[in-house]
């Protein structure tokens, strides 16, 4: 099940990223189910949690904007708009499972993010990945102001 989930996640992934690229491209002609479908059915043979991967992508794309709202102050120095694409899609995607997926222990959430931003991202971005998270999670369990923030490379 965790294997499955994390190919989920990876799929989930190329999902926003490509809605991420495109929206930037001006392309108006992206629709998100359509590239979901298109997503899901790639990997078929491997992928039993279809209902994980569809919920993930619904869920980061609905809660886009209340997502980055959050990450701003968590790492001030890098405007969201700044952060590398791939940086940017993972965290929200990890703040969206803190957030919302109460189903998944958040040290599994950080780690799948931090291991997805060593697999995608650039050189520093698991660190980066790790601190903003790991800081949101703070924040919400109460155990830092939320006026602190995380490293940043």
């Amino acid at each position: 099940m965790a294997s499955n989930r994390h190919l989920g996640r990876i799929v989930a992934l190329q999902t926003l990223y490509e809605q991420d690229f495109r929206r930037e491209a001006g392309d108006d002609s992206f629709d998100l189910g359509v590239v979901l479908k298109r997503n899901i059915t790639r990997y078929e043979s491997t992928v039993d949690d279809v209902y994980f991967i569809e919920e993930l992508v619904k869920g980061v794309a609905k809660h886009e904007q209340e997502l980055d709202d959050e990450l701003r102050p968590l790492a001030p120095e890098w405007p969201i708009e700044q952060i590398a694409r791939m940086d940017r899609v993972v965290l929200r995607m990890g703040l969206y499972e803190l957030t919302y997926a109460k189903d998944v222990p958040p040290k599994v959430v950080i780690n799948e993010a931090v291991e997805l931003a060593k697999a995608f991202g650039g050189e520093n971005s698991s660190k980066f990945v790790n601190g903003v998270l790991g800081t949101a999670l703070k924040q919400q369990n109460g155990d830092l102001p939320a006026t602190d923030h995380a490293e940043t490379p």
